[in-house]
């Protein structure tokens, strides 16, 4: 009768600690997941913004060059309009003091 309840007990103290390292095994095992889980979702979310951040900058250097293109451009082309003009209008100048100058 002793025998059976010592080993009832033994039986009742090994379930009690395979429960107890059950438990305790899951919970470590759900804190990693968790810390797995919210280390991912921080690296996207930084991932992302760096992404983010790098389009902004092109997109900002992109839109610098195109407007000093557009400035060069502009400079370029009011160079050949004036240069034009002299070069039209010398001649028409010395054919006017030309003619001035005939009596």
């Amino acid at each position: 009768m002793v025998v059976v309840v010592v080993v009832m007990v033994v039986v009742i103290v090994v379930m009690m600690v395979v429960i107890v390292m059950v438990i305790v095994v899951v919970m470590v095992v759900m804190v990693v997941v968790m810390v797995v889980v919210v280390v991912v979702i921080v690296v996207v979310i930084v991932v992302v913004m760096v992404v983010i951040v790098v389009v902004m900058v092109v997109v900002v250097v992109v839109m610098v060059v195109v407007i000093v293109v557009m400035i060069v451009v502009i400079v370029v082309v009011i160079v050949v309009v004036v240069m034009a003009i002299v070069v039209v209008m010398m001649p028409m100048m010395v054919v006017m003091v030309v003619v001035m100058r005939m009596p």
